[in-house]
């Protein structure tokens, strides 16, 4: 073997590493910043592709070109109504200078930290300027509560003129002016999660229950009223048929009675002994039983047909 192979085999293998070491690649998601001895050297790379850098003297630092995410922590803030919540946002941003971005934060992790304090702050000032109602709900919606009238929850809606949608926009443009210099874009904040703190909860949850229960007696008390309504139209209705009912009868019977009375009359009229005969057997039946004992003189007119029957 030739002593010089191994000497050109080893040369092969320092210039293959000095090589891997000097390339670098750029892919459509990332962007690059040189830096020599951790000062940045020139401008961003951001074309993808194979790029070449000195060996050991120079880093490739990569940076996000997509959105990124922050998750802020939930913060307990107090509104401008005095109404103690949980607050918790969330938020996307972009490196739009990787140089700036590399100078002021250096990595994504600064970044986070830095709007940690920007993103927190600015929601808990505009948070602080607004009631509650403003931070929950968007615009002035129509009612849409079944349980009630909706002229009575027009009344307990309160008008709002901000929104969260307008407070978001706030807190937004608060903090793209804290981040214009870091080389960052923030793109869209929302709230995640609104809530009261446990100490408010629970009275929130009381005054609900209250308010429910007064609907619900509202209902009960209504329905009790028609219950009486109704009570009250049938009482009359019944009085007034039994009413009619007995001035028909004693019509019928007034009409019974002087019809059975012209009967007799004529009766009379035509006969008055036999009249008399007749009522005297009438009084007959109706006065005598078994069980009684009737004493008589002997000129009664009660006597005068058991004297003489014939």
């Amino acid at each position: 073997m030739n002593r010089s192979q191994p000497m050109l085999l080893a040369l092969l293998l320092i210039g293959l590493f000095l090589l891997g070491t000097s390339v670098y690649t750029v892919n459509e998601v990332n962007q690059v910043i040189i830096t020599q001895f951790g000062e940045p050297l020139g401008n961003p790379v951001t074309e993808p592709g194979l790029h070449f850098k000195v060996p050991f003297i120079q880093t490739a630092n990569r940076f996000e070109k997509r959105f990124l995410e922050w998750d802020g922590n939930p913060n307990q803030v107090p509104t401008r109504d005095r109404r103690f919540i949980w607050v918790d946002t969330y938020a996307r941003w972009r490196i739009t200078d990787p140089l700036l971005f590399f100078q002021r934060l250096r990595d994504e992790r600064g970044a986070q930290s830095r709007l940690d304090d920007i993103l927190d702050g600015e929601t808990r000032n505009a948070v602080a300027r607004h009631d509650l109602i403003e931070i929950v709900r968007t615009s002035n919606r129509e009612p849409v509560d079944t349980t009630i009238s909706p002229q009575e929850e027009q009344e307990s809606l309160t008008a709002i003129v901000t929104g969260r949608e307008q407070i978001t926009r706030e807190i937004l443009e608060a903090a793209a002016s804290g981040v214009a210099d870091l080389g960052i874009e923030l793109l869209d904040l929302k709230f995640k999660r609104i809530t009261y703190v446990d100490e408010v909860q629970q009275d929130v949850f009381a005054r609900m229950i209250a308010e429910r229960q007064r609907i619900a007696e509202e209902f009960r008390s209504e329905g009790q009223g028609q219950s009486a309504r109704i009570l009250g139209e049938r009482e009359r209705d019944l009085a007034r048929i039994q009413s009619e009912a007995f001035r028909a009868a004693e019509e019928l019977r007034g009409s019974a009675d002087a019809e059975a009375t012209q009967i007799y009359a004529d009766a009379y009229g035509r006969d008055a002994g036999f009249y008399a005969f007749t009522k005297s057997l009438e009084t007959y039946e109706n006065t005598m039983d078994p069980d009684t004992f009737f004493i008589l003189g002997t000129d009664s007119e009660l006597m005068r047909y058991l004297e003489a029957p014939r």
